[in-house]
């Protein structure tokens, strides 16, 4: 069987409000694998939306292909769509949408009714079974308002694996709710990703989530992907400024320094100060030809240290701030300091 379960080659989408045409993805090129679970990132306005209205069946292209499970979705017409949509996607968004005068066991049921030729008592033993895996074999006569935000959200989430869907597009679904609910969903839909083995792909605003379930990660930018790659290799290696500052919480320090090769060393200067590199991010300054212009100095927050023993050991990188404000967070202190302005 094909690995790819996903494929869009040279995607476009262009709203045209009369006015004014607005595009809204541009070139977009993107492989998911079965079995992936893929994270979707970016600012307001970056294309998340859009992205995933088209890989819903929700939204066609203006130009490009789709492929989803070997099938060419762009090129379907309208109603061969909509059996696309309801036979090979499972919706999981931030509102429920349950149906409040059922039970958690009905409302699972409904899509049952529609997609599949069960009796009844089969549709019931289903339902009652993914309740039960999503944690909710105690709450299966209980109707919405009578659960917590938290269980309503696995009520949906065993509504959409209810069809057994080739791809779960979730978006943003644990947005409303509180941060504790949140650490303990994330867990929920891990293990459920897990247990399903199962392609998900995954909107947020939130690094944690993304961070913690994607194996992989989309990071979007005025309607183009910037960088698509694991969580540890956009953390440690991303590709440009933008993808540096996004990425991180808090952010990425970033600061202009003149780059400048001294008795073999390659020291950084800026503002009064100067550090000098290690071998390794000297070499790669001096092959590509960077010494003597000014580049970007980009230092997280974790690798800075005040310690007096780090200090002695690391003279050549220490530098001199001001401190303006002092966060205590528990097991964190966030220090926040001024280099010459």
């Amino acid at each position: 069987m094909e690995d790819t379960l996903i494929e869009l080659r040279n995607l476009v989408k262009i709203y045209d409000t009369g006015a004014v045409k607005v595009l809204g993805l541009n070139q977009i090129n993107l492989k998911i694998k079965r079995g992936e679970f893929v994270a979707i990132m970016g600012q307001s306005g970056s294309g998340k939306s859009t992205l995933m209205n088209i890989l819903g069946c929700l939204d066609k292209p203006s130009l490009g292909n789709y492929f989803l499970d070997g099938e060419d979705v762009a090129a379907m017409d309208p109603n061969t769509l909509n059996k696309v949509r309801n036979q090979k996607i499972g919706f999981v968004f931030q509102s429920f949408n349950l149906i409040s005068r059922m039970s958690a066991l009905k409302n699972v049921e409904i899509p049952m009714i529609y997609a599949h030729k069960k009796s009844p008592a089969a549709r019931r033993e289903r339902a009652a079974m993914l309740l039960e895996k999503v944690g909710l074999s105690g709450r299966i006569h209980h109707q919405p308002n009578e659960m917590s935000g938290g269980q309503r959200q696995r009520v949906a989430m065993g509504r959409a694996i209810v069809r057994r869907p080739k791809v779960f597009l979730m978006d943003e679904p644990l947005s409303n709710l509180d941060a504790k609910l949140r650490a303990q969903m994330r867990v929920e839909i891990a293990k459920l990703h897990k247990s399903l083995e199962t392609t998900i792909i995954y909107v947020t605003h939130d690094q944690t989530e993304a961070m913690t379930l994607g194996t992989r990660i989309v990071v979007l930018k005025d309607g183009y992907i910037q960088q698509v790659d694991t969580p540890e290799n956009l953390y440690d290696t991303p590709c440009n400024k933008f993808v540096a500052g996004f990425i991180g919480s808090p952010q990425m320090n970033m600061i202009d320094a003149e780059c400048t090769e001294e008795g073999g060393a390659v020291k950084l200067s800026f503002a009064g100060n100067t550090i000098t590199l290690n071998e390794k991010k000297a070499a790669a300054l001096k092959d590509k030809g960077y010494i003597g212009k000014t580049v970007t100095l980009g230092i997280r927050p974790e690798d800075l240290h005040d310690e007096e023993e780090y200090l002695a050991n690391h003279a050549q990188s220490v530098i001199s701030a001001e401190i303006r404000v002092y966060e205590m967070l528990g097991a964190e202190t966030l220090l926040y300091f001024d280099i010459a302005d």
